[in-house]
């Protein structure tokens, strides 16, 4: 924090953050490769990765931590759900095997006569009690 903070020191609230090496306009992304980026992801064993790639590993990393659809979707900048959900749709793969699951241990209770409280309108559990909300 401490650099970062020395480098924002003298700039206004609307200056860019991190600018191109010349005039200090933006930072273009193949300036910032050839700055230094390439050479650090072959320093750490990672050459050939394309910043690009940080994004798709961000929202890998998101889906795979259980984020709701639209909380990827507002992170990524994306226009709707879908576009997230039609890019990213084999990372939520997952997500069906755990549906499918689920509906296996609902039709599994529903065959040993334990599941009557899971009914739309059925306000009671299991033992006459409560069920909570579904």
């Amino acid at each position: 924090m401490e650099e970062l903070h020395r480098h924002l020191e003298g700039r206004g609230p609307d200056d860019l953050l991190f600018t191109g090496l010349r005039g200090g306009g933006v930072l273009r992304n193949r300036i910032f490769r050839r700055a230094g980026f390439d050479r650090a992801a072959a320093a750490v064993g990672l050459e050939g990765l394309v910043p690009h790639e940080l994004r798709h590993t961000a929202a890998s990393l998101a889906v795979s931590s259980g984020a709701n659809v639209k909380a990827v979707q507002r992170m990524l900048g994306h226009a709707s759900a879908a576009l997230t959900l039609d890019t990213y749709a084999d990372l939520f793969d997952d997500d069906l095997d755990a549906v499918a699951d689920r509906l296996d241990d609902a039709a599994q209770l529903v065959r040993v006569g334990l599941a009557d409280h899971l009914r739309t309108g059925d306000k009671n559990g299991p033992d006459g009690g409560p069920s909570g909300p579904c």
